[in-house]
């Protein structure tokens, strides 16, 4: 056995063959560090009991065991499957363990054996944490240790185990490598040989991630394609909602969202999401405009709120929160040249209310609406909701799901929708008013000229 020295890349994993001080994969800037790993010859092994199959062949359906948590039920694609591996990731003290401590002590309470391994906390912080929860009395078998051989070793002689937590991989460390734990070769290692584990004895393996500075996992990027599934737990701790998102799903679908609330019992379950991120819909407020959003299959309405304000800097202030700063320029940009509304000497904030985010563009209308509401201090025809992506020539293109945006608008008690040209729905309680181009927002919105003031303002119509 001899030790080999590399020059590993600790953000992206890929290999110098000397030190230097910047990747040239990722350009991460001293993100390369050294590592010594131990090569020893092994005889090849190779299995003689290998065949192919062909797609049509019979295979055996893979067992789903329910979490009895149906927001979690609902990201995973209908439970966990037997077999799988998992890996949750999230910025630190967003409630990754208190979820998985949920996770486990459910399990437990419906006869489904559980291994809850920490290599963070010990044995006693788990079991007062238990407790501040009330899960004290679920018999999760518990353990405190960073050895893979010593994990796997106890892992074998536990019988009838089903699910395995491991919290988090980072903390995992193999004997077979000198490097420190938390290096990419450390988690490669210790990742594989549990992910092997769990796919011989098939064993569920759940996996918490670290994250970086700019929200990414970390480690090797080969850390998310060994395992099955990879979710993202997102919020803002000055909110007191929690959002799990799946961004890779062997056995389910992609983007599908569940909605947790933060409380003192630990992660409560939100039913109806829309909720948390509306206002009394009565109400009708300047600049703001509830936009029909669509999170994997689950529709979510959420208000956008915008404030137009005099500027004194020579380039005016673009500011975001909870959506693309790119598609606000792109928006203005539009409003300017297809509408008439030039905010070039005025700064602009957007916000998404209760700190959700906003990906998908068809809340380009509905930022739009939102804008001229503002500018014309004037709030929008009530129990009205709006979607549509908006292009470059001023033109409101058609989004996918219109039937679900609007029926969750329908049962939150919404009349309205402003909507692309062609978006069908069959209602006569529920008023569609489709726009094909920005300019036909001017049937809602008078536009008039302040001839004092260099900027184009807009009036509510009747």
């Amino acid at each position: 056995m001899k030790n080999k020295t590399c020059y590993v890349c600790q953000s992206c994993g890929s290999l110098h063959s000397k030190w230097v001080g910047r990747c040239q994969d990722c350009g991460e800037w001293n993100s390369v560090t050294e590592e010594i790993m131990e090569v020893s010859a092994k005889k090849l092994v190779i299995d003689t009991n290998s065949e192919f199959l062909t797609l049509s062949s019979q295979i055996s359906e893979k067992e789903r065991i329910s979490t009895t948590m149906e927001e979690l039920d609902r990201v995973l694609g209908g439970g966990l499957v037997k077999g799988s591996a998992i890996l949750l990731g999230g910025d630190p003290g967003i409630g990754k363990s208190t979820l998985l401590l949920q996770l486990v002590a459910h399990l437990t309470n419906e006869k489904i054996k559980c291994a809850y391994i920490s290599g963070e906390e010990s044995v006693d912080q788990i079991q007062l944490r238990a407790r501040r929860l009330g899960l004290d009395k679920s018999p999760v078998e518990l353990l405190s240790a960073t050895n893979i051989e010593t994990i796997i070793s106890l892992l074998r002689k536990t019988k009838d185990l089903s699910l395995v937590v491991i919290d988090s991989i980072q903390t995992m460390f193999t004997g077979n490598l000198n490097s420190s734990p938390g290096t990419v070769s450390q988690v490669k290692a210790a990742a594989h040989e549990l992910v092997k584990f769990a796919k011989e004895n098939n064993i569920i393996i759940l996996f918490v991630g670290h994250v970086t500075k700019e929200g990414q996992l970390a480690g090797p990027k080969v850390l998310e394609h060994m395992v099955d599934t990879v979710l993202y737990f997102e919020g803002d701790r000055g909110h007191h909602f929690r959002i799990l998102r799946a961004v890779k799903n062997r056995f389910g679908g992609v983007n599908e969202i569940g909605v947790f609330e933060m409380s003192e019992q630990g992660l409560i379950e939100i039913a109806n999401p829309s909720s948390l991120f509306l206002s009394p819909i009565e109400r009708n407020i300047n600049g703001t405009a509830v936009f029909a959003g669509v999170e994997g299959t689950r529709p979510i309405l959420v208000e956008m709120q915008s404030l137009i304000a005099p500027s004194y800097l020579p380039t005016p202030r673009r500011s975001v929160v909870g959506w693309d700063l790119n598609r606000l320029s792109m928006i203005i940009a539009v409003l300017g040249t297809r509408y008439g509304l030039n905010l070039y000497n005025k700064e602009v904030y957007l916000n998404v209310v209760g700190g959700f985010k906003v990906s998908e563009p068809a809340a380009d209308l509905a930022a739009v609406c939102s804008i001229i509401s503002s500018v014309a201090n004037s709030p929008l025809p009530p129990l009205t909701i709006v979607f549509g992506e908006i292009g470059l020539s001023g033109e409101v293109r058609k989004v996918a799901q219109s039937d679900a945006r609007l029926r969750e608008a329908k049962k939150l008690g919404f009349k309205k929708a402003i909507v692309p040209m062609g978006t069908d729905f069959k209602d006569d309680n529920f008023e569609l008013i489709e726009i094909s181009h920005i300019k036909q927002l001017q049937d809602l919105f008078k536009i008039k000229r302040d001839t004092n003031k260099d900027m184009v303002f807009a009036e509510l119509a009747d």
